[in-house]
Protein backbone atom coordinates (compact mmCIF):
# COMPACT_ATOMS: atom_id res chain seq x y z
CA UNK A 1 0.00 0.00 0.00
CA UNK A 2 1.42 3.34 -0.98
CA UNK A 3 1.85 5.98 1.81
CA UNK A 4 -0.41 9.23 2.08
CA UNK A 5 0.92 12.05 1.12
CA UNK A 6 0.69 15.14 2.87
CA UNK A 7 -1.85 17.41 2.71
CA UNK A 8 -0.84 20.29 0.12
CA UNK A 9 -0.87 24.05 2.16
CA UNK A 10 -3.94 25.66 2.44
CA UNK A 11 -2.31 29.14 1.63
CA UNK A 12 0.79 29.39 -0.49
CA UNK A 13 3.85 31.43 0.60
CA UNK A 14 2.66 33.96 -2.27
CA UNK A 15 -0.78 33.71 -0.84
CA UNK A 16 0.06 34.43 3.01
CA UNK A 17 2.30 37.37 2.14
CA UNK A 18 -0.64 39.01 -0.06
CA UNK A 19 -2.82 38.65 2.67
CA UNK A 20 -0.71 39.87 5.44
CA UNK A 21 0.35 43.03 3.05
CA UNK A 22 -4.03 43.46 2.38
CA UNK A 23 -4.35 43.21 6.18
CA UNK A 24 -1.27 46.08 6.88
CA UNK A 25 -3.17 48.12 3.90
CA UNK A 26 -6.93 48.41 5.93
CA UNK A 27 -4.89 48.85 8.49
CA UNK A 28 -2.87 51.78 7.30
CA UNK A 29 -5.83 53.07 5.90
CA UNK A 30 -8.03 52.67 9.43
CA UNK A 31 -5.56 54.31 10.90
CA UNK A 32 -5.16 57.20 8.46
CA UNK A 33 -9.21 57.59 8.77
CA UNK A 34 -8.85 58.02 12.45
CA UNK A 35 -6.27 60.64 12.44
CA UNK A 36 -8.64 62.51 9.71
CA UNK A 37 -11.53 62.43 11.30
CA UNK A 38 -9.68 63.48 14.53
CA UNK A 39 -8.15 66.35 13.12
CA UNK A 40 -11.09 67.68 11.37
CA UNK A 41 -13.41 67.16 14.64
CA UNK A 42 -10.62 69.74 16.49
CA UNK A 43 -12.44 72.38 14.06
CA UNK A 44 -15.83 70.71 12.75
CA UNK A 45 -17.91 69.71 15.95
CA UNK A 46 -21.19 68.47 17.25
CA UNK A 47 -21.58 68.76 20.94
CA UNK A 48 -24.53 66.92 22.17
CA UNK A 49 -26.07 67.13 26.28
CA UNK A 50 -27.67 64.17 27.49
CA UNK A 51 -28.28 66.32 30.89
CA UNK A 52 -29.04 69.39 32.01
CA UNK A 53 -26.65 69.49 34.93
CA UNK A 54 -23.78 70.55 33.16
CA UNK A 55 -25.27 72.57 30.28
CA UNK A 56 -24.34 75.76 29.60
CA UNK A 57 -25.65 78.18 26.60
CA UNK A 58 -23.96 80.75 25.44
CA UNK A 59 -25.71 84.05 24.40
CA UNK A 60 -25.20 85.34 20.47
CA UNK A 61 -23.32 88.76 22.26
CA UNK A 62 -20.88 86.08 23.85
CA UNK A 63 -20.72 83.43 21.18
CA UNK A 64 -19.61 87.04 18.23
CA UNK A 65 -17.26 88.72 21.36
CA UNK A 66 -15.67 84.97 21.80
CA UNK A 67 -15.36 84.72 17.90
CA UNK A 68 -13.91 87.93 17.41
CA UNK A 69 -11.03 87.98 20.72
CA UNK A 70 -7.49 87.29 19.11
CA UNK A 71 -5.78 87.59 22.12
CA UNK A 72 -4.57 84.91 24.63
CA UNK A 73 -6.47 84.33 27.70
CA UNK A 74 -6.18 82.14 30.76
CA UNK A 75 -8.84 81.99 33.36
CA UNK A 76 -7.83 81.03 37.13
CA UNK A 77 -10.91 79.16 38.77
CA UNK A 78 -9.77 79.66 42.35
CA UNK A 79 -12.40 77.67 43.66
CA UNK A 80 -13.32 75.22 46.05
CA UNK A 81 -14.78 72.30 44.25
CA UNK A 82 -17.50 71.24 46.18
CA UNK A 83 -19.07 74.81 46.32
CA UNK A 84 -22.26 74.57 44.65
CA UNK A 85 -21.34 77.14 41.52
CA UNK A 86 -18.50 75.24 40.69
CA UNK A 87 -19.33 72.80 38.09
CA UNK A 88 -21.97 75.60 36.96
CA UNK A 89 -18.89 78.47 36.75
CA UNK A 90 -16.78 75.32 35.01
CA UNK A 91 -19.11 74.48 32.15
CA UNK A 92 -19.16 77.60 31.51
CA UNK A 93 -15.61 78.78 31.18
CA UNK A 94 -15.58 75.40 28.68
CA UNK A 95 -18.09 76.87 26.66
CA UNK A 96 -16.24 79.51 25.82
CA UNK A 97 -12.95 77.26 25.61
CA UNK A 98 -14.54 75.48 22.91
CA UNK A 99 -15.32 78.12 21.08
CA UNK A 100 -12.40 80.24 21.23
CA UNK A 101 -9.39 78.27 22.08
CA UNK A 102 -6.82 80.80 22.82
CA UNK A 103 -8.62 80.66 26.25
CA UNK A 104 -7.30 78.40 28.30
CA UNK A 105 -8.73 77.02 32.13
CA UNK A 106 -6.89 76.44 35.15
CA UNK A 107 -8.82 74.81 38.41
CA UNK A 108 -7.15 75.78 41.47
CA UNK A 109 -8.85 73.80 44.91
CA UNK A 110 -7.46 76.53 47.23
CA UNK A 111 -7.90 73.65 50.11
CA UNK A 112 -6.62 70.45 48.18
CA UNK A 113 -3.73 72.44 46.65
CA UNK A 114 -2.68 75.13 48.90
CA UNK A 115 1.38 75.21 47.11
CA UNK A 116 -0.39 76.15 43.83
CA UNK A 117 -3.28 78.96 45.47
CA UNK A 118 -0.41 80.13 47.09
CA UNK A 119 1.69 80.83 43.96
CA UNK A 120 -1.93 82.29 42.40
CA UNK A 121 -2.26 84.79 45.28
CA UNK A 122 1.30 85.94 44.71
CA UNK A 123 1.07 85.88 41.34
CA UNK A 124 -1.80 88.19 41.49
CA UNK A 125 -1.37 90.33 44.60
CA UNK A 126 -4.33 88.59 45.78
CA UNK A 127 -2.58 88.30 49.87
CA UNK A 128 -5.24 89.24 51.73
CA UNK A 129 -7.38 86.66 50.24
CA UNK A 130 -8.06 83.93 52.45
CA UNK A 131 -10.86 81.07 51.66
CA UNK A 132 -13.17 83.13 49.60
CA UNK A 133 -13.89 82.03 45.50
CA UNK A 134 -12.75 83.82 42.73
CA UNK A 135 -12.39 83.67 39.22
CA UNK A 136 -9.28 85.63 37.13
CA UNK A 137 -9.16 86.60 33.84
CA UNK A 138 -5.76 87.43 32.91
CA UNK A 139 -4.84 88.68 29.20
CA UNK A 140 -1.00 90.08 28.54
CA UNK A 141 -0.91 91.14 32.23
CA UNK A 142 -4.22 93.11 32.18
CA UNK A 143 -5.77 91.07 35.33
CA UNK A 144 -9.96 91.22 36.32
CA UNK A 145 -11.21 88.96 39.29
CA UNK A 146 -14.38 88.17 39.55
CA UNK A 147 -15.98 87.29 43.07
CA UNK A 148 -17.40 84.38 43.33
CA UNK A 149 -19.79 85.21 45.68
CA UNK A 150 -21.45 87.18 43.42
CA UNK A 151 -22.15 84.64 40.63
CA UNK A 152 -25.79 84.23 41.52
CA UNK A 153 -28.91 85.84 43.06
CA UNK A 154 -30.29 84.07 45.64
CA UNK A 155 -33.35 84.01 47.88
CA UNK A 156 -33.77 82.52 51.99
CA UNK A 157 -36.06 79.51 52.06
CA UNK A 158 -37.07 77.93 55.12
CA UNK A 159 -36.76 74.54 55.54
CA UNK A 160 -37.88 71.93 58.15
CA UNK A 161 -35.13 70.28 59.96
CA UNK A 162 -35.84 67.50 62.42
CA UNK A 163 -35.93 69.79 65.51
CA UNK A 164 -36.51 73.12 64.30
CA UNK A 165 -37.24 75.54 60.89
CA UNK A 166 -33.66 76.82 59.57
CA UNK A 167 -33.65 79.15 56.45
CA UNK A 168 -30.87 78.19 53.92
CA UNK A 169 -29.69 80.44 50.60
CA UNK A 170 -31.25 79.07 47.78
CA UNK A 171 -29.87 80.36 43.77
CA UNK A 172 -32.69 81.41 41.47
CA UNK A 173 -30.38 83.54 39.05
CA UNK A 174 -26.42 82.35 38.04
CA UNK A 175 -25.25 85.84 36.34
CA UNK A 176 -22.12 83.97 35.32
CA UNK A 177 -22.40 84.96 31.90
CA UNK A 178 -22.65 88.56 31.99
CA UNK A 179 -20.21 89.00 34.42
CA UNK A 180 -17.55 86.71 32.83
CA UNK A 181 -18.09 88.13 29.27
CA UNK A 182 -17.98 91.33 30.79
CA UNK A 183 -14.56 90.53 32.79
CA UNK A 184 -12.94 89.22 28.97
CA UNK A 185 -14.23 92.37 27.43
CA UNK A 186 -11.66 94.24 30.16
CA UNK A 187 -8.77 92.65 29.94
CA UNK A 188 -9.12 91.92 26.20
CA UNK A 189 -9.28 96.14 25.20
CA UNK A 190 -6.14 97.74 26.58
CA UNK A 191 -7.28 101.19 26.08
CA UNK A 192 -10.73 101.20 27.73
CA UNK A 193 -13.01 104.15 26.77
CA UNK A 194 -13.79 107.51 29.03
CA UNK A 195 -17.15 108.71 30.15
CA UNK A 196 -17.52 112.62 31.27
CA UNK A 197 -20.42 112.98 33.92
CA UNK A 198 -21.30 117.06 33.38
CA UNK A 199 -21.28 118.32 37.08
CA UNK A 200 -22.36 122.12 38.07
CA UNK A 201 -25.72 122.05 37.49
CA UNK A 202 -27.50 120.08 40.05
CA UNK A 203 -27.34 116.95 38.12
CA UNK A 204 -27.17 113.44 39.90
CA UNK A 205 -24.01 113.18 41.37
CA UNK A 206 -21.63 110.19 39.95
CA UNK A 207 -20.31 109.46 43.07
CA UNK A 208 -21.42 108.98 46.72
CA UNK A 209 -24.31 106.60 48.56
CA UNK A 210 -26.94 109.26 47.44
CA UNK A 211 -30.56 107.29 46.21
CA UNK A 212 -30.40 109.64 43.99
CA UNK A 213 -26.67 109.64 42.70
CA UNK A 214 -25.30 107.76 39.75
CA UNK A 215 -22.82 105.44 41.64
CA UNK A 216 -24.31 102.24 40.58
CA UNK A 217 -24.49 103.59 36.98
CA UNK A 218 -20.77 104.34 37.46
CA UNK A 219 -19.87 101.05 38.50
CA UNK A 220 -21.42 99.67 35.31
CA UNK A 221 -20.04 101.00 33.13
CA UNK A 222 -16.59 100.44 34.48
CA UNK A 223 -17.32 96.54 35.23
CA UNK A 224 -19.72 95.47 32.40
CA UNK A 225 -19.04 97.92 29.37
CA UNK A 226 -15.20 98.85 30.09
CA UNK A 227 -15.44 102.40 30.61
CA UNK A 228 -13.87 104.97 32.80
CA UNK A 229 -16.06 107.29 34.28
CA UNK A 230 -14.75 110.91 35.35
CA UNK A 231 -16.78 114.01 36.47
CA UNK A 232 -16.17 116.97 34.39
CA UNK A 233 -17.23 120.52 34.87
CA UNK A 234 -17.77 122.82 31.73
CA UNK A 235 -17.05 126.25 33.87
CA UNK A 236 -14.14 129.02 32.98
CA UNK A 237 -11.77 127.81 30.22
CA UNK A 238 -12.31 124.02 31.05
CA UNK A 239 -13.02 121.99 27.64
CA UNK A 240 -13.92 118.81 27.05
CA UNK A 241 -11.51 116.27 26.66
CA UNK A 242 -10.22 115.20 23.28
CA UNK A 243 -10.52 111.33 24.76
CA UNK A 244 -14.16 111.92 25.80
CA UNK A 245 -15.71 109.23 24.35
CA UNK A 246 -18.98 109.64 25.52
CA UNK A 247 -20.46 112.63 27.91
CA UNK A 248 -23.66 112.44 30.34
CA UNK A 249 -25.78 114.92 30.99
CA UNK A 250 -27.91 113.35 33.67
CA UNK A 251 -30.76 115.78 34.81
CA UNK A 252 -29.53 119.59 35.08
CA UNK A 253 -31.48 121.36 37.52
CA UNK A 254 -30.42 125.07 36.34
CA UNK A 255 -29.09 127.08 33.36
CA UNK A 256 -25.99 126.21 31.19
CA UNK A 257 -23.98 129.41 30.55
CA UNK A 258 -23.91 130.22 26.98
CA UNK A 259 -19.95 129.26 26.78
CA UNK A 260 -21.21 125.64 28.54
CA UNK A 261 -23.65 125.28 25.30
CA UNK A 262 -20.78 126.30 23.04
CA UNK A 263 -18.33 123.75 23.93
CA UNK A 264 -21.05 121.23 23.93
CA UNK A 265 -22.39 122.18 20.73
CA UNK A 266 -18.68 121.93 18.92
CA UNK A 267 -18.30 118.19 20.62
CA UNK A 268 -21.57 116.95 19.19
CA UNK A 269 -20.50 118.68 15.61
CA UNK A 270 -16.92 116.87 16.29
CA UNK A 271 -18.37 113.83 16.64
CA UNK A 272 -19.36 113.41 19.96
CA UNK A 273 -21.60 111.30 21.57
CA UNK A 274 -24.07 112.27 24.15
CA UNK A 275 -26.34 110.73 27.00
CA UNK A 276 -28.64 113.28 28.20
CA UNK A 277 -31.08 112.40 30.89
CA UNK A 278 -33.98 115.34 31.76
CA UNK A 279 -35.46 115.32 35.32
CA UNK A 280 -38.82 116.66 35.87
CA UNK A 281 -39.53 119.90 33.99
CA UNK A 282 -39.57 123.43 35.65
CA UNK A 283 -40.46 126.53 34.40
CA UNK A 284 -36.84 127.39 33.42
CA UNK A 285 -34.90 125.17 30.42
CA UNK A 286 -31.07 124.61 31.00
CA UNK A 287 -30.29 125.76 27.35
CA UNK A 288 -29.31 122.01 26.60
CA UNK A 289 -33.09 122.27 24.69
CA UNK A 290 -31.42 124.47 22.14
CA UNK A 291 -28.13 122.56 21.42
CA UNK A 292 -30.79 119.22 21.14
CA UNK A 293 -32.82 121.23 18.81
CA UNK A 294 -30.31 121.60 15.94
CA UNK A 295 -30.14 118.14 15.86
CA UNK A 296 -33.73 117.26 15.54
CA UNK A 297 -35.15 116.46 19.13
CA UNK A 298 -38.03 118.02 20.78
CA UNK A 299 -37.65 117.68 24.63
CA UNK A 300 -41.60 118.91 26.08
CA UNK A 301 -41.88 120.93 29.18
CA UNK A 302 -44.49 119.09 30.77
CA UNK A 303 -44.74 115.79 33.00
CA UNK A 304 -46.31 112.92 31.19
CA UNK A 305 -48.59 110.47 32.27
CA UNK A 306 -49.89 107.28 31.72
CA UNK A 307 -53.20 105.94 34.12
CA UNK A 308 -52.85 102.71 32.22
CA UNK A 309 -49.43 101.70 33.26
CA UNK A 310 -48.69 103.44 36.14
CA UNK A 311 -47.11 101.49 39.43
CA UNK A 312 -47.87 102.45 42.69
CA UNK A 313 -48.65 106.08 41.35
CA UNK A 314 -44.41 106.54 41.14
CA UNK A 315 -43.44 104.81 38.38
CA UNK A 316 -44.25 104.59 34.78
CA UNK A 317 -43.81 101.58 32.97
CA UNK A 318 -42.93 101.49 29.23
CA UNK A 319 -43.25 98.55 27.11
CA UNK A 320 -44.06 99.81 23.65
CA UNK A 321 -40.64 99.89 21.64
CA UNK A 322 -40.04 100.99 18.01
CA UNK A 323 -37.84 98.70 16.18
CA UNK A 324 -33.97 99.98 17.11
CA UNK A 325 -30.63 98.50 18.22
CA UNK A 326 -31.27 99.92 21.90
CA UNK A 327 -34.42 98.75 22.45
CA UNK A 328 -34.49 95.27 20.11
CA UNK A 329 -33.38 93.08 22.92
CA UNK A 330 -35.97 95.08 25.63
CA UNK A 331 -39.08 94.12 22.93
CA UNK A 332 -40.13 91.38 25.87
CA UNK A 333 -39.05 93.44 28.53
CA UNK A 334 -40.24 96.99 30.28
CA UNK A 335 -38.34 99.90 31.62
CA UNK A 336 -39.37 102.44 34.81
CA UNK A 337 -39.74 105.70 34.45
CA UNK A 338 -40.05 108.54 36.85
CA UNK A 339 -42.26 111.91 36.26
CA UNK A 340 -40.77 111.81 32.70
CA UNK A 341 -40.96 114.12 29.73
CA UNK A 342 -42.32 113.80 26.49
CA UNK A 343 -38.94 113.83 24.37
CA UNK A 344 -40.15 113.50 20.43
CA UNK A 345 -38.92 114.01 17.23
CA UNK A 346 -39.32 118.08 15.97
CA UNK A 347 -41.54 118.04 13.56
CA UNK A 348 -40.56 121.45 11.38
CA UNK A 349 -37.01 119.50 10.83
CA UNK A 350 -36.18 119.50 7.70
CA UNK A 351 -35.77 116.75 5.86
CA UNK A 352 -32.39 117.38 3.58
CA UNK A 353 -30.16 114.29 2.55
CA UNK A 354 -27.47 115.48 5.49
CA UNK A 355 -29.97 116.05 8.19
CA UNK A 356 -28.92 114.35 11.37
CA UNK A 357 -31.42 111.45 11.39
CA UNK A 358 -33.56 110.99 15.05
CA UNK A 359 -35.74 107.88 15.12
CA UNK A 360 -38.68 108.13 18.37
CA UNK A 361 -37.95 104.33 20.24
CA UNK A 362 -39.97 104.61 23.04
CA UNK A 363 -43.76 105.57 23.93
CA UNK A 364 -46.48 105.93 26.57
CA UNK A 365 -49.62 104.13 26.19
CA UNK A 366 -52.38 105.64 24.00
CA UNK A 367 -54.68 106.98 27.11
CA UNK A 368 -51.64 109.17 28.30
CA UNK A 369 -51.62 112.64 28.50
CA UNK A 370 -49.65 115.76 29.53
CA UNK A 371 -49.75 117.79 33.05
CA UNK A 372 -50.47 121.00 31.41
CA UNK A 373 -53.67 119.26 29.26
CA UNK A 374 -55.54 116.47 31.20
CA UNK A 375 -57.65 116.08 28.18
CA UNK A 376 -55.50 115.67 25.53
CA UNK A 377 -54.79 112.27 25.82
CA UNK A 378 -52.78 110.28 23.16
CA UNK A 379 -49.61 108.40 22.47
CA UNK A 380 -46.24 110.31 23.89
CA UNK A 381 -42.68 109.69 22.96
CA UNK A 382 -40.48 109.72 25.54
CA UNK A 383 -37.15 108.67 24.26
CA UNK A 384 -35.20 109.36 21.29
CA UNK A 385 -32.24 108.36 19.41
CA UNK A 386 -30.05 110.61 17.06
CA UNK A 387 -27.06 109.71 14.88
CA UNK A 388 -25.51 111.65 12.13
CA UNK A 389 -22.41 110.34 9.87
CA UNK A 390 -19.98 112.27 7.37
CA UNK A 391 -19.55 115.29 9.75
CA UNK A 392 -16.27 117.39 8.76
CA UNK A 393 -13.79 117.93 11.30
CA UNK A 394 -15.12 114.52 13.30
CA UNK A 395 -12.71 113.46 15.33
CA UNK A 396 -11.82 109.70 13.97
CA UNK A 397 -11.57 108.17 17.42
CA UNK A 398 -15.16 108.79 17.95
CA UNK A 399 -16.58 108.68 14.58
CA UNK A 400 -20.00 109.27 13.72
CA UNK A 401 -22.48 112.00 16.23
CA UNK A 402 -24.42 109.54 18.05
CA UNK A 403 -27.17 110.98 21.28
CA UNK A 404 -30.01 109.76 22.61
CA UNK A 405 -32.08 111.55 25.00
CA UNK A 406 -34.29 110.70 27.65
CA UNK A 407 -37.36 112.26 29.28
CA UNK A 408 -36.17 111.05 32.98
CA UNK A 409 -33.31 110.71 34.96
CA UNK A 410 -34.11 109.51 38.04
CA UNK A 411 -34.57 106.02 36.71
CA UNK A 412 -30.97 105.20 36.95
CA UNK A 413 -29.94 106.36 40.02
CA UNK A 414 -28.94 103.85 42.78
CA UNK A 415 -32.11 103.12 43.89
CA UNK A 416 -34.10 102.60 40.53
CA UNK A 417 -31.42 101.04 38.69
CA UNK A 418 -32.08 97.75 39.14
CA UNK A 419 -35.99 98.28 38.85
CA UNK A 420 -37.90 96.08 35.53
CA UNK A 421 -35.04 96.43 32.66
CA UNK A 422 -33.49 100.19 33.52
CA UNK A 423 -30.03 98.73 33.84
CA UNK A 424 -30.31 96.81 30.92
CA UNK A 425 -31.40 99.60 28.45
CA UNK A 426 -28.77 101.51 30.22
CA UNK A 427 -26.03 99.12 28.84
CA UNK A 428 -27.73 98.75 25.67
CA UNK A 429 -27.58 102.65 25.18
CA UNK A 430 -24.11 103.11 25.81
CA UNK A 431 -23.24 100.67 23.75
CA UNK A 432 -25.17 101.71 20.89
CA UNK A 433 -23.19 105.29 21.58
CA UNK A 434 -19.82 103.89 21.49
CA UNK A 435 -20.55 101.94 18.24
CA UNK A 436 -20.24 98.18 20.34
CA UNK A 437 -22.59 96.38 18.07
CA UNK A 438 -21.38 93.33 18.70
CA UNK A 439 -22.27 94.00 22.42
CA UNK A 440 -26.24 95.03 21.56
CA UNK A 441 -27.55 91.43 21.88
CA UNK A 442 -29.71 90.50 25.09
CA UNK A 443 -27.09 89.08 27.95
CA UNK A 444 -29.48 88.38 30.70
CA UNK A 445 -29.44 85.75 33.67
CA UNK A 446 -29.87 82.02 33.65
CA UNK A 447 -32.36 80.43 35.89
CA UNK A 448 -30.93 78.15 37.98
CA UNK A 449 -33.18 75.09 38.95
CA UNK A 450 -33.41 73.30 42.09
CA UNK A 451 -34.50 69.45 42.38
CA UNK A 452 -35.15 68.61 45.74
CA UNK A 453 -36.24 65.06 47.12
CA UNK A 454 -38.62 65.61 50.20
CA UNK A 455 -38.92 61.85 51.99
CA UNK A 456 -40.29 60.84 55.59
CA UNK A 457 -37.85 58.67 57.47
CA UNK A 458 -39.89 55.33 57.14
CA UNK A 459 -39.82 56.31 53.42
CA UNK A 460 -36.18 57.02 53.39
CA UNK A 461 -35.32 53.77 55.32
CA UNK A 462 -37.63 52.13 52.67
CA UNK A 463 -35.30 53.63 50.24
CA UNK A 464 -32.12 51.97 51.70
CA UNK A 465 -33.12 48.40 52.04
CA UNK A 466 -34.03 48.50 47.91
CA UNK A 467 -30.94 50.14 47.21
CA UNK A 468 -28.52 47.77 49.64
CA UNK A 469 -30.44 44.69 49.88
CA UNK A 470 -33.68 44.70 47.18
CA UNK A 471 -30.81 45.41 44.13
CA UNK A 472 -28.18 43.20 45.30
CA UNK A 473 -30.45 40.50 45.87
CA UNK A 474 -32.13 40.30 42.87
CA UNK A 475 -29.56 40.50 41.01
CA UNK A 476 -27.85 37.33 43.08
CA UNK A 477 -31.64 35.77 42.71
CA UNK A 478 -31.04 35.90 38.82
CA UNK A 479 -27.72 34.86 38.81
CA UNK A 480 -28.74 31.95 40.89
CA UNK A 481 -31.42 30.73 38.41
CA UNK A 482 -29.40 30.98 35.57
CA UNK A 483 -26.38 28.69 36.97
CA UNK A 484 -29.43 26.40 37.22
CA UNK A 485 -30.13 26.47 33.80
CA UNK A 486 -26.97 26.02 32.90
CA UNK A 487 -26.20 22.63 35.09
CA UNK A 488 -29.10 21.25 33.40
Amino acid sequence: MAPELPPPPSFSPHRRWSIGFNVLLILCVVFSVVVMVNYLSRDYFWRVHWGNRGRAELSPLTAKFLQSLTNQVKVTLYYKKDEPLYTTSAALLNEYRMINPRITIQAVDYLRDPGTAQKVKEDYKLVSVTDQNLVIFDCEGRTQVVNGNSLAKYVLEQVHGDKEQEFQRRPTEFLGEKMFTSALLTVANPKPLNAYVVKGHGEHPIDGNDPNGYLKFGAMLEQQNNVRVYSLSLRGTNPIPLDCHLLIIAGPRSTFFEPELQKIDQYLSQGGRLFALFGPSTNRDSGLEQVLAKWGVEVGTNVIKDPDNTLLDVAMVVSDFSSHPIVNPLLQSQIALFTPRSVGKAKDRSQAADAPKAEEIAFTGPRAFSSSDPDGRRRFPLIVAVEKGGIKGAITERGATRIVVVGSSTFLANVPLDSAANRDFAGFAVNWLLDRTQLLDALGPQPVTVYRLVMTRAQLQQAQWILLAGMPGVTLVVGGLVWLRRRR
